[in-house]
This record gives structure tokens, sequence and C-alpha cells, in this order.
């Protein structure tokens, strides 16, 4: 049994949420430990100098029995279940604040981002930096999905207000500056990259492999990609808000053209005025119309609803 010594801060808190992995884990923890026994080293800490925080967000594999056994052997290893999924940007939270070493390791657990890149990102983060993103060099996933994210990452930059680094992992390093900030950003609506790139500090880029995913799945679909790309605009844009004026001076501009486009046709041709077919699609257009914009309103409503709830962003079933 590996122990430290009751209050003592560790340098270093890997973070990872943990969402079905039971095929990676073992590995993650082998390959991870590893890494770190021999970066505590390398910069002059002793083994018991990390910590790692797996949050275990609603499993319905082993996971948690897994990150359970890991504990019993090696006291390094923390575990926080919570009650239910509440989402991966909240496991992420919730491993932050719960982390305590100087530097703080965020990860996921598919072992796409590898950990033995981790040195490298810690060698930019001495040299004064807030947060080192790990940018891929190249996205060894499925054309579907390389394509999808490049749709992604271009609607966050466009739209999102923040400037956000293209093609980033979830593998960086911040310090504590960042992560104090990110616990007093308590808003129900999270979007951790957005609110990381948004607090600023001093931040740099280090390019890192990426390794195609071994086992298990990846739990982001086309749907939630589209959810997570609209969810993290409404959070730092009201650019929504002010494409609902441009969508009514367009939806103005086209019944006035089509408006004198009739009237015309009637006083120089002595064309008739098809009635039905013009009032059908003029209605279909305004209706299309009014029916997005109430729904981006609904969507700031909602999100307006939740946060005057106050409900705690997350419930622990069980805490290691």
């Amino acid at each position: 049994m590996l122990d430290r010594a009751s209050g003592e801060t560790p340098q270093f808190s890997v973070v990872i949420p943990i969402y079905n992995e039971e095929e990676n884990i073992p590995e993650l923890y082998n390959r991870l430990t590893a890494v770190m026994n021999r970066l505590c080293e390398s910069e002059g800490y002793n083994s018991r100098d990390y910590e790692i925080i797996m949050v275990d967000d609603g499993s319905s594999d082993n996971s948690w029995a897994l990150i359970k056994s890991l504990n019993g052997k090696d006291n390094r290893v923390k575990g926080i279940s919570f009650s239910r999924n509440f989402g991966h940007h909240i496991a992420i939270t919730a491993g932050i604040d719960y982390a305590r070493g100087n530097a703080i390791i965020l990860m996921d657990g598919d072992l796409q981002d590898p950990p033995e890149e981790i040195p490298k990102l810690y060698d930019k983060f001495k040299e004064g930096f807030d947060i080192i993103y790990g940018i891929r060099l190249e996205r060894k996933d499925s054309f579907f999905k390389r394509i999808t994210s490049k749709v992604f990452w271009w609607i966050l930059r466009k739209f999102s207000g923040v400037d956000i680094p293209a093609n980033q992992t979830m593998l960086r390093i911040l310090s504590k500056n960042i992560t104090n900030v990110l616990k007093d950003m308590r808003e129900y609506a999270r979007f951790i990259h957005g609110m990381m790139a948004w607090a600023g500090f001093k931040q740099e880029k280090v390019l890192i492999e990426h390794a195609p995913r071994i086992r298990g799945k990846s739990k982001y679909n086309i749907a939630r990609m589209f959810k997570l790309a609209f969810h993290a605009i409404t959070s730092f844009s009201t650019v929504p808000l002010r494409l609902a004026i441009w969508l009514g001076l367009l939806s103005a501009f086209v019944s006035l053209f089509f408006g004198l486009y009739f009237v015309l046709r009637k006083i120089f041709y002595n064309i008739p005025v098809p009635g039905y077919a013009s009032i059908i699609v003029a209605i279909f257009f305004v209706g299309g119309v009014q029916l997005l914009v109430l729904g981006i309103f609904g969507e700031y409503i909602g999100r307006t609803y939740q946060e005057v709830q106050k409900r705690p962003l997350y419930i622990i079933r069980e805490r290691l």
C-alpha cells in the first residue's frame, strides 16, 4: 500500500472522467503510473507526489469496481462516483474541484491521448504558462469523425466569441490560477474548453501524438457533437439571438420582393396573381422563421431557468 502523509499537497493531480471504460482502465493505470513515476523522478519528486482522480460518470459497466480495486492497492488513485450520468464536462469539473495538486493534468480515459505525452507538456508548463493545450498532430479517427470534428471546431471558433484553439485534445496541464477560476464558475451549462479559454492567463500549445481507439467506442456521435456545439455557442455568445433579427429582416425583404413582383406582373402584364400557392409559401416561410426564432429564445430561457434553480452540478454516490 502506497501512502502519503495526511494533508500533504501533491505536485500533480491527474483528472480522468470515466464513462464505460472498463476495457481501458487497467492499461490506463499501468501506463499512466509508469509515466508519472518517471516524471516525478526526473523532476526530483518522490513517487508518491501525485494523485490520480478518476470520476465515474454513472457508468453501467464495471468501471467503478475497477477504480475501487485500484484504490485498494494504490491510494494515489482516488475515485468519485456520480449518482447518475451528469455529462463529460461536469465530470471534469468534479475532478478539478477535488484536485489538490500544484499542476492539474486533464485527460480522457480512452487512451487516445497517450499518457506518454505528459512530460512533453510539462516541459512547456515549467516555463511559466498557466495552461498547456495538447494539439493533435494527426487525428487517428474515422473519416466521418474527422470531418464532423473540423465542422465542430469551425462553428465554435466562428460563433462562440472565445478564441478556442482548434484540434485540441482533453490532454492538458492547468495551473492553480486557472483551476481556482474554474472552481468559481458554477454555471450549470458547462463547456469546459470555452471556460478555460475565456479565463485567459498565459496559454501555450504543444503538438502531441493521437492514438486510435483500440477498445470500447466513442461516446460522441453526430447528434452529441451537434448538441455540444450548440450548447457551447449559447453558453458563450448571443450570436443566435442576433440571428433572429437577421432572419426577421430576411423574411421581410423576401416578402417585399415577391409582393412587388406580383404587383408588377399584374400592372404591366395583366397576369393574375396565383393566390393559393403564394399564400401557402408565405405562411410556411414566415412560420418556419418564427419557430426557429422561438426555439433560440427558448434555449436561452431554459438556460436561465436552470441557473435560477441552483441545483448542484453533480451528486456524489460514493467517494474514495
